[in-house]
């Protein structure tokens, strides 16, 4: 099942992967279930907004984010077991239906846990895309990876 561990992380590798096709009714569902706000549920009053238009909560661009990562890392047998938690998200450009979502991860630091001696930590920047190469949004996030055990 597991491919690869934390052994095999290279401080610094960087990759670009996925493809995630934004839809104007998931960004309405999304909104209407958890950020009803009116430039992302009414297209009329969207065009009234400072965004010029119907477009995703930064939450969803998040949400279809880490459905990429999950993606990537099921592809790639990564033994990721969960995460304490992300450093930072900077939403940089509104995401619009019709766009799709691409990400540029790089790994920036990594370390063996001082609790548990099976795993390591690494922190990764992730830059997402859409289709026109336009920065939508960056994160930071902390990873435990399960360690090799020969």
């Amino acid at each position: 099942m597991f491919k690869v561990f934390y052994e095999d992380l290279e401080l610094g590798k960087q990759e670009t992967f996925g493809s995630y096709r934004v839809t104007k009714e998931e960004v309405i569902e999304f909104a209407s279930k958890y950020d009803p706000q009116p430039f992302h549920m009414d297209e009329e009053m969207a065009k009234q907004s400072v965004f010029g238009g119907l477009c995703a909560s930064g939450w969803h661009t998040c949400a279809m984010t880490m459905r990429v990562l999950v993606d990537h890392m099921k592809e790639q047998g990564f033994a990721g077991m969960g995460s304490p938690g992300v450093d930072g998200i900077k939403w940089k450009q509104p995401v619009f239906p019709g766009d799709t979502l691409s990400v540029r991860g790089e790994l920036i630091e990594k370390r063996e846990s001082q609790s548990r001696s099976n795993l390591g930590l690494v922190k990764s920047k992730y830059s997402v895309f859409n289709q026109k190469e336009e920065l939508v949004m960056q994160l930071i996030t902390n990873v435990m990876v399960l360690k090799r055990g020969d």
